[in-house]
């Protein structure tokens, strides 16, 4: 019997306000909720000097009557980026989001890994050795500053970001060694076109390496058309293989919490009831 604790990104759902959508996850029987940085700052009209004690307790409040928790609070921006006036504003997004999320009582603040560019996009340099120092530099300045704030960072592996493969992964955590360093597990983020058909392998690994260090799931399916993987909504399309990860899921983590990304209004509810049916 499933011991998964399903959630939804709050930016898949109706585009409403932040307080409705809370309570319409608690109607479709979510128990949590990833909250973005960016649904924060488009919903309040402000930028992170917005981001105070006040705000967070007003947040917290709303999930707390709707029974839902913030099972991880977003910010996802480029901490590979070789612009250092660029870079600098982006560490101190970081760190104020680090603050709020410590206020709304979020354990984790989720990130992805980055591209060595300005404009966040994947180049093939982004798996090279250099690409991944510059970015650990970095990471760790992060990390040293959120466990002033009790937050984890969980950081995502993604193919075409710098930590792309289980691998690399264990090189970052085992690098910063920290306890404030974690990881999202997002199955569909570590494929492409090209090894999509070696994705028990991939998953395997992923969890023969770093299953000690997986802090939350991401869900979701994936679609191949015109040669182009597609991400879609979990149990969508079928083509994402679970059972082995749910399988640890319940057996080792259990009510590990999971959010589902790439649903729509219309499929929300589906993919919870898939990903509880395991």
């Amino acid at each position: 019997m499933s011991n998964l604790q399903v959630g939804i990104r709050l930016h898949d759902m109706e585009p409403t306000s932040l307080e409705n959508r809370l309570a319409l996850a608690k109607e479709q029987g979510f128990s949590c909720i990833h909250l973005a940085s960016k649904i924060i700052y488009k919903e309040y009209g402000i930028d992170r000097h917005g981001l105070t004690p006040g705000l967070a307790a007003h947040i917290r409040r709303e999930c707390e009557k709707n029974n839902l928790n913030i099972a991880i609070y977003g910010c996802y921006l480029n901490l590979a980026n070789p612009d250092q006036t660029q870079l600098n504003e982006i560490i101190e997004e970081y760190k104020a989001n680090m603050r709020f999320a410590h206020w709304l009582g979020s354990p984790l603040l989720g990130t992805e890994t980055g591209c060595p560019n300005t404009t966040y996009s994947f180049c093939p340099e982004a798996h090279e050795e250099e690409a991944l120092v510059y970015f650990l530099k970095n990471l760790k300045t992060v990390v040293d500053y959120a466990q002033h704030y009790s937050v984890t960072i969980a950081i995502e592996p993604v193919w075409k970001h710098i930590i792309y493969n289980p691998k690399r992964a264990r090189l970052a955590l085992d690098f910063i060694s920290s306890p404030h360093l974690k990881l999202i597990f997002d199955p569909v983020n570590m494929l492409w076109e090209g090894n999509h058909t070696d994705q028990k392998v991939i998953f395997h690994e992923m969890l023969e390496r770093n299953s000690s260090d997986v802090a939350l799931l991401h869900a979701k399916d994936y679609t191949i058309e015109n040669g182009t993987l597609t991400p879609c909504a979990p149990g969508s399309a079928g083509n994402l293989d679970y059972t082995e990860i749910l399988h640890w899921q319940r057996t080792c983590a259990p009510f590990l919490q999971a959010t589902i990304e790439n649903s729509t209004p219309e499929n929300a509810v589906d993919s919870r009831i898939f990903l509880e049916s395991f």
